[in-house]
């Protein structure tokens, strides 16, 4: 069985058709189809319960590299980019919270990261790329409207081949970062202000079972040569070790580490933007019911205060200040305001009580919920999250569906 990184929902795949070659490429004659490489989605984006699966990680080769243009396969990885490009002197425009990211994930997704307000979304780097639907291959780039709909479609529009990314120069691997503890959201607010305007990469964790104190992380990349990590140490298997209990005493670990450490540090890219990455299978700490992860994003810092106020304990639980670079998908999650993402425990009727709570403030306050961390959210919370659902739906391939669009779109 096929899972998404959250391991829940469940779902039973009736065929998955691995896919080799762009050249000859051909969608598979099981129906309805969804793109699959690395799963790193948390709900039910990347599943297609009763449905078939397309491997694309077969699609892994390099096409070209000219200037700041890399042209490559659509299951090429992020992390396998930079293992080619920063040697080079060149780093991806975006990155997110984990390097285990397809190509054609980080399009479909429209993923952003720490640099959200100087660089946007992933898809606004993308210069090209050619897909393959129903009634042919087509090569888009920004203004065709397909390329629109593809940015952050959630896979949805056809089968990505390969596509040109505009990478960014850097001087090596390293990273000057800071970490700076703060008490309080409104010591976020003006660490934020300060920050976005100084610094390429900004992010905090905070502590809601401490009145939301927190570590904001700032950095740039920096001359200095730093070593990579070694090899990621792994969960063997499903342990249930997240609780009220264990959160707890992590949370105050950890603030008291970064609190206690050396605040400015040159550090390895890895440990900065991937820290996740160093433990294998970290997703089984939750047991085998897996988890939620709930992320929006809203207007304002008293929409945030509200959301908060109903946030249960979480070892994870990452805030971020969107910036003003409009995203170019018409599904794109990113838009002006605060983002927040939290894990919640699978435990059943009282985990959906409390996403249903989250969930409901969060867009009363006018906010939206993020398509890939999503596994709960319902028809109404979508419309409300993206208005410009109708449009996106007239694009996507007949032959191509999913479990989180076929929930989400019901009447």
């Amino acid at each position: 069985m096929t899972e998404s990184w959250g391991r829940y929902p469940a779902a039973a795949h009736a065929a998955e058709v691995p896919i080799a070659w762009r050249t000859d490429a051909a969608l598979p004659s099981e129906r309805p189809l969804l793109p699959y490489a690395c799963g790193r989605s948390y709900g039910d984006s990347c599943l297609n319960d009763g449905g078939a699966l397309i491997r694309t990680r077969g699609l892994d080769r390099f096409i070209s590299l000219e200037g700041d243009v890399l042209r490559c396969e659509a299951g090429v990885t992020l992390g396998e980019i930079l293992e080619l490009t920063v040697p080079r002197g060149l780093f991806l425009p975006v990155v997110p919270g984990t390097k285990h990211v397809s190509v054609g994930g980080a399009i479909a997704n429209d993923i952003h990261g720490k640099n959200h307000h100087r660089a946007g979304t992933f898809g606004s780097h993308v210069r090209r790329f050619e897909i393959l639907r129903s009634n042919g291959r087509f090569e888009c780039a920004p203004g065709d409207p397909l390329f629109d709909a593809t940015i952050g479609g959630l896979g949805l529009t056809g089968l990505v081949l390969w596509a040109e990314i505009l990478m960014k120069r850097v001087p090596g691997p390293a990273i000057r970062m800071e970490a700076i503890p703060f008490e309080g959201l409104d010591e976020f607010f003006a660490l934020s202000d300060e920050s976005d305007a100084k610094f390429e990469y900004t992010v905090a964790w905070i502590d809601v079972l401490r009145d939301d104190r927190g570590i904001f992380f700032r950095g740039e990349h920096a001359e200095g040569k730093k070593r990579g990590p070694g090899a990621a140490r792994s969960v063997p298997f499903s342990l249930r070790l997240v609780n009220d209990f264990t959160v707890q005493a992590f949370n105050e670990a950890y603030f008291n580490a970064q609190k206690l450490g050396r605040r400015k540090k040159l550090q390895h890219y890895d440990k900065f933007f991937f820290p996740l990455d160093g433990v294998a299978h970290w997703n089984r700490l939750y047991g085998k019911g897996g988890f939620l992860q709930f992320q929006c994003v809203v207007p304002t810092a008293d929409a945030l205060r509200a959301v908060l106020k109903e946030a249960p304990p979480s070892p994870l639980t990452v805030l971020k200040k969107f910036g003003e670079v409009k995203s170019p998908g018409m599904l794109s999650f990113p838009r002006p305001g605060f983002t927040l993402a939290l894990d919640l425990a699978n435990r059943g009727g009282e985990t959906y009580a409390t996403y249903i709570r989250l969930e409901r403030t969060a867009i009363e306050a006018g906010g939206a919920l993020y398509p890939a961390k999503d596994a709960r959210m319902n028809p109404k919370s979508f419309a409300a999250s993206f208005p410009r659902r109708e449009e996106f739906a007239k694009f996507i391939d007949p032959a191509f569906s999913s479990s989180f669009w076929r929930r989400v779109s019901r009447p």
